[in-house]
Order: C-alpha cells, then sequence, then structure tokens
C-alpha cells in the first residue's frame, strides 16, 4: 500500500515537474526559431500546431461560461502571437533563401494555401490576402480592443462600489468571512483581467500590422534576390515568390483572425450559467420574431425580378424556426403551470400540518407585537420602532462591550391589539401594553395633578404612569409631565431587558469574535492563553457572570491579563469572575457617576456588616441565607433610599465586603434590579466616594 501512495505520488511530482518545464522550454524554442533556420518539415508542422492552437482557444473561448472562466487568455494570446511572428521569420529565411528553386522551397502548407486563393491569379490572392488584414485589424481587433478599454475602465471604477457591497452583506450575515474574501478575489481577479485584455488586444492589432509588412517584404526582397542573385525572368520570379508570400501570409493570418474572434467573444462575453451557443440560442429562441420575419420573405418573394424560389424558402425556414420555438414556450410556460400547481397542492396538503418552523425560533431576541401594534414597524407608513431598536441596540453594544444580536420582529396574532412579548431565546421576559395612537406621560416629583387618560405602571422602572392622547401634551409638559412616544416607551423596555439579561445573550461564537478582534493588537496574549490555558467554555461563562452584573467586558486585554495571574488557582467561573472583578469596577463606575462627580455609596453599619459575614460563615457553602424579617427590612430600607436617589438624579451604589458581595447581591438584584452592589476593594483610589446613607439591622 505504502508502495502505491509512493509511486502515486512520485507521478504526481514527475506531471507538476513536465508541466512547469513545458512552457519556459517553448519560449526558448519560440526565440531559437527566430534565430536558427529551420527545415522545411518542421515548418510544416509548426504551421499545422499553429492552427490547431488557434481553433483550441476559440473552442474554449466559446464554451467559457464568464470572462473569467478563461483567465488565462492574455498569456495564451501573447504566446500565441509570439509564435506566429517566429514562424514568419523562419518561413521568410526559407522563402527568400530557397524561393528560386519552386514553389514547394517553403514547404507543403505554404503551397498549398497559396495555390489554393490564387488560383492562377496573383492579383486576386493579394487582395483576399489584403481583406482578411483589413477585417482582422479594422473590425474585429479594433472593435475588441475598445470593448476591453471600457471594460476595464468600468471594471476599475466599480471596484470600491463592490467591496463596499461585500462589507454591507458581510455584517448583515449574508456572507461568511472565507464567501467575503473569495469575492473580493474574484473582484481583483476581474480588475487584473479586463487590464490585461485591454492589453493583450494590441498583440492582435500590431501582428495584423506585422503580417502585412512582411508580406511586403517578401514579394519585393524575393523579387530582388530572384532576379539579381539568381538571374530569374520577372514573369518567373513574380509567380513563384508571390506564391509563396501569399501562402506565407495566409498560413499566419488565419490563425490571427481566429485569435482575434476570441479575443472579441472573450471581451464581449457576458457572465451567465451557459456557454456561448446556449446563451444565445436561449435569447433568439423568440416565435414573435421568426413570424413577422417570415412574412417579410414571404413578400418579398412575391415581388417580380426577385429570386422568389430563394426568397421563398428562406421564409418556410424562418416560419419553422419560429413554429419549433413556439412548441419550446408552450412546453416552459407548461412545465411553470405544473410546478405553481404542484406548489399549491403542497401548500394545501400541508396546511393542516405541523412544520418545525411553525414551533421553533432560535433568534436570540424577538420582539411580538400585537396586530395593532404592526404599524410601529410599517415602512410604508413611517414606523420608527426598527430605528429605535436599533440605536439601543449600539447604546448598550457600546455600554457592555458586545455586540446585541439582532432583534427579530414580528406579529402574533395570540396576542391583543395592543400587547407585546419579548423573548430572549424561548424565554418571556417581558410583555405590556401600549397604545400606539396616545403617549406616556409620567409624571415629575412634584406633580400631583393628574390627567385625564389610562393609567399604568412604566414597564422600565414600574413608575405610576397616564396613557394621554397627543391633543393633551402641552398640558401634561405644563404640569410637569414628561411625555414619551409609544415607540420609545418598547424600546427603552426592552433596553433595560438588555442590561439585565446581556449575560445570556453572549455566546462562545461572540467571545471568538471578540478574541479574533484583540489579537489583531495583542497576538501573543491571545494566543498563548486562550484555549491553551483557559478553555473558550470557560472564559464564556466568566464573562457572562460579569454581564449579569452589568459590568462591561470592553476591555477585554485587562480580562485575559488578569486571568492569566489566576491560571493554576482552580478557581470555579464564579470566583474567577469574582476576582478579576476589582480590574473592571472602573469602567461600572464611570457609567453611573462621571469622573469630577462624588460616587454615591449606601453601606451598612459595623455591627451589621460583622453579623452578615458571620452568617455567611456558619452557612459555609449554602452562602448568605437570611431570615425573612431581616431580608424584608434591608430590602425596604435599600429600595427606599435607591428611589430617594434616583429622584435626585443620583444612580447609588451599595458598598459592603468583599465576603459577601455576591451573596448580597444575588439576594438585592431579585428585588431592586438596577442597583449595584460592589466591594470595598472595587472602590477605585482616585474616585471621591459620598456615603449618602447607612443601614443597620434595625431601621
Amino acid at each position: 500500500m505504502e508502495l502505491t501512495k509512493n509511486s502515486t505520488s512520485l507521478s504526481g511530482n514527475m506531471s507538476d515537474i513536465i508541466k512547469s518545464g513545458i512552457l519556459p522550454l517553448g519560449i526558448i524554442v519560440l526565440v531559437a526559431m527566430m534565430v536558427l533556420p529551420l527545415p522545411v518539415f518542421l515548418l510544416d508542422i509548426f504551421f499545422v500546431s499553429n492552427i490547431l492552437i488557434s481553433l483550441v482557444i476559440l473552442m474554449v473561448a466559446m464554451h467559457t461560461f464568464r470572462p473569467l472562466d478563461f483567465s488565462s487568455f492574455p498569456n495564451l494570446l501573447l504566446i500565441a502571437t509570439v509564435l506566429r511572428l517566429a514562424l514568419n521569420v523562419a518561413s521568410t529565411r526559407v522563402v527568400l533563401g530557397q524561393g528560386h528553386t519552386g514553389n514547394d522551397a517553403a514547404g507543403q502548407i505554404i503551397e498549398a494555401f497559396g495555390n489554393f486563393i490564387v488560383s492562377g491569379n496573383y492579383a486576386v490572392g493579394i487582395f483576399v490576402f489584403i481583406i482578411l488584414v483589413i477585417i482582422n485589424l479594422v473590425v474585429i481587433t479594433k472593435g475588441a480592443g475598445r470593448v476591453s478599454e471600457v471594460s476595464a475602465r468600468f471594471t476599475l471604477d466599480a471596484m470600491p462600489g463592490k467591496q463596499m457591497a461585500i462589507d454591507a452583506d458581510l455584517n448583515a450575515g449574508v456572507l461568511s468571512a472565507e464567501e467575503a474574501t473569495n469575492r473580493r478575489e474574484e473582484i481583483a481577479q476581474e480588475a487584473d483581467f479586463y487590464g490585461s485584455m485591454d492589453g493583450a488586444s494590441k498583440f492582435v492589432k500590431g501582428d495584423a500590422i506585422a503580417s502585412i509588412l512582411i508580406l511586403a517584404i517578401n514579394i519585393i526582397g524575393g523579387l530582388i534576390i530572384g532576379i539579381s542573385q539568381y538571374d530569374l525572368p520577372v514573369s518567373t520570379a513574380a509567380e513563384t515568390y508571390v506564391l509563396l508570400s501569399i501562402g506565407d501570409g495566409l498560413v499566419a493570418q488565419i490563425p490571427s483572425l481566429l485569435l482575434a474572434i476570441s479575443t472579441a467573444i472573450i471581451v464581449t462575453r457576458v457572465s451567465s450559467k451557459q456557454d456561448m451557443a446556449t446563451h444565445i440560442g436561449d435569447q433568439l429562441s423568440i416565435s414573435r420574431a421568426w413570424i413577422p420575419v417570415s412574412a417579410v420573405l414571404l413578400l418579398i418573394g412575391f415581388v417580380p425580378g426577385m429570386p422568389n424560389l430563394l426568397f421563398i424558402t428562406s421564409a418556410i425556414v424562418a416560419a419553422t424556426a419560429g413554429f419549433l420555438a413556439r412548441r419550446v414556450e408552450r412546453k416552459r410556460e407548461t412545465k411553470i403551470e405544473d410546478s405553481i400547481e404542484d406548489e399549491n397542492v403542497q401548500d394545501d396538503v400541508d396546511g393542516d400540518q405541523l412544520r418545525l418552523e411553525d414551533v421553533t425560533d432560535y433568534s436570540p431576541v424577538s420582539v411580538q407585537l400585537g396586530y395593532g401594534l404592526v404599524e410601529m414597524v410599517d415602512d410604508d407608513t413611517g414606523g420608527p420602532l426598527v430605528e429605535r431598536i436599533t440605536g439601543i441596540r449600539k447604546q448598550v453594544s457600546k455600554a457592555l462591550g458586545f455586540i446585541i444580536p439582532a432583534v427579530r420582529i414580528r406579529d402574533d396574532l395570540t396576542l391583543s391589539s395592543n400587547q407585546y412579548r419579548i423573548r430572549i431565546g424561548q424565554t418571556i421576559v417581558g410583555e405590556d401594553t401600549i397604545y400606539p395612537d396616545r403617549k406616556l406621560a409620567i409624571p415629575g416629583d412634584d406633580t400631583n395633578i393628574k390627567l385625564d387618560g389610562i393609567e399604568v405602571k412604566d414597564p422600565s422602572f414600574g413608575m405610576d404612569a397616564t396613557w394621554i392622547l397627543p391633543s393633551q401634551q402641552n398640558e401634561a409638559e405644563e404640569k410637569g409631565y414628561v411625555v414619551v412616544a409609544p415607540e420609545s416607551v418598547l424600546a427603552t423596555h426592552l433596553s433595560q431587558i438588555f442590561y439585565k439579561h446581556s449575560g445570556k445573550l453572549i455566546g462562545q461564537d461572540d467571545v471568538q469574535t471578540l478574541l479574533d478582534n484583540l489579537s489583531q493588537t495583542a497576538p501573543s496574549l491571545v494566543e498563548s492563553l486562550v484555549p491553551k490555558l483557559v478553555p473558550l467554555h470557560n472564559l464564556t461563562g466568566v464573562l457572562r457572570e460579569l454581564l449579569s452584573e452589568r459590568v462591561p467586558i470592553s476591555d477585554l486585554k485587562i480580562i485575559l491579563e488578569s486571568l492569566a495571574g489566576l491560571v493554576g488557582k482552580n478557581l470555579s467561573v464564579i470566583e474567577t469572575a469574582e476576582a478579576i472583578r476589582p480590574n473592571l469596577a472602573g469602567l461600572l463606575i464611570q457609567q453611573v457617576a462621571p469622573l469630577n462627580k462624588a460616587l454615591p455609596v449606601i453601606t451598612f453599619n459595623s455591627e451589621l456588616e460583622h453579623m452578615l459575614i458571620k452568617m455567611a460563615k456558619q452557612n459555609g457553602e449554602e452562602g448568605l441565607v437570611l431570615d425573612n424579617e431581616l431580608a424584608t427590612k434591608l430590602i425596604s430600607n435599600i429600595s427606599d433610599l435607591n428611589q430617594k436617589l434616583i429622584s435626585e438624579g443620583n444612580t447609588a451604589v451599595l458598598v459592603v465586603s468583599p465576603n459577601i458581595r455576591r451573596q448580597i447581591s444575588g439576594i438585592i438584584r431579585q428585588h431592586i434590579e438596577d442597583l449595584i452592589v460592589l466591594s470595598f476593594t472595587e472602590l477605585p483610589d482616585n474616585r471621591k466616594v459620598n456615603v449618602v446613607a447607612t443601614i443597620d439591622g434595625g431601621s
């Protein structure tokens, strides 16, 4: 078995060596042909090979689906042109050196082409050659060159737009990173290809001009050499050298014409899923085009003096083509109708069946709306909800340090008209009722005046509020109310849920994206730590613990450096998150209070603190367990202080001993979601602290 594998590998290597060696050797042979004299039989072989190569290139060009499928064409065009010129030099040497010996002096190929075209009339042969050169140079080559030039210019101009479109699709999740890279490479290749074609078309043009000059040199030089050196009669010299020169020119010009046609086909090719013949055939198979053509030809066929039989025959051919095209069109229409009927039947069959997508939804975050709220997301009516949610996502993502997943908004007929529901995965985490034709008026601190409307609780903060009519807005604002649009109410509620459940919104894929981004600036840190020392799922768990208490993870470098110092201590995910909190607390505090403002804090008095620490130690692994009376008093006191500070425009922070910080935070967050609990070790040294209240167990 191993011998077979080695043999296969050896044969593959030999094949690669042979392929890589053929082209350089071929180029050397082409250069040698211009310098060294060639035997006549080799000339015939090379002329036939030249025609063979040109025909192969033409067939490949016709069967490509798009220009980039034949991206090596500019290189082949250059090599084929050099081959043809080398053959011209070699054949000119033979014609001028051996032409006096007869018409077969330059080989059978040149003699055969010369006799076939000249056919006893040398003037006709010269004119036919000139016409072929004009067709090649003026019509095909010039047109192909112009198309190449314009295509190259427009391709380069379109590159920035195409790159931006790829970036947009990548950001929207339509393309993967690998697909985006392939698309960018394809765009670069397309620009290089059309740029190369713009230059390669000049090869064909120069070759056509060279053909005319070589023909003139062969005829004039042959006459001079034949008459002066070999004493040939003028008629004999003209007959011999003109025939050889025309044959030589045609043998070179026909492959040149084939390559010019190939160039024109490539540069005018439109990318499609079909080759050129199928593409053109499908687009010409239109019965509405062939039937009028048949009628016009038939009408001309009855005009006296015209070749009636020929036109009538052509009319019959056109009518037959139209009939066949119409039959193909009917088959296509029948297939489409059958396909639609099959889909309808399948829909009817499946109508009473449950499909998996009907009962599953893998959206990380989704908002379900009652039918009365659908207009809030309708672009035709200027629904503002999508824009507001996008703004909230950006704001929360910037605050927490990772990209909040996209929110899927859909209608749900099971909800009441004005009801909405927010889900994290499949779990309902929030729901309420809003009124799209009203606005929510939230009273200020000193506002005691009631408004006519629907009295409710604000879904975000639980404050008393009233849904009022838009006409009451000025009255409400004059009475000290804050008036909020319905889409803002839902968006703010969603924002609170983002913060509260941020730990559930980040997954391993998101963490890997953060690591990939950090590796651009700190590659050694990422490579040495994850996943070698810290598995990805452990890092994800630590970040989730931090986010569950609103600690931003935007400085991932500090997190990884802190984790590096904890490796080997066998800490749990929760203990690890607790250990690195002091290095991140500054990010959280700066969102609570500006740097130049004292941080308002609430503390426990020393007796209560010591009692809680002692209770935590006694309970061991169970953690801090409070009796109902003490827990109720603590929650009530902290809630009152928190509400008072919020009404004053401040955000309070509860500061406790590091031994009980996590346990106290867990108890309080069940009742007061927006209160931040820090330990004394998490307070930065550069921040001023203002103790606004001290709580004791008997308050």
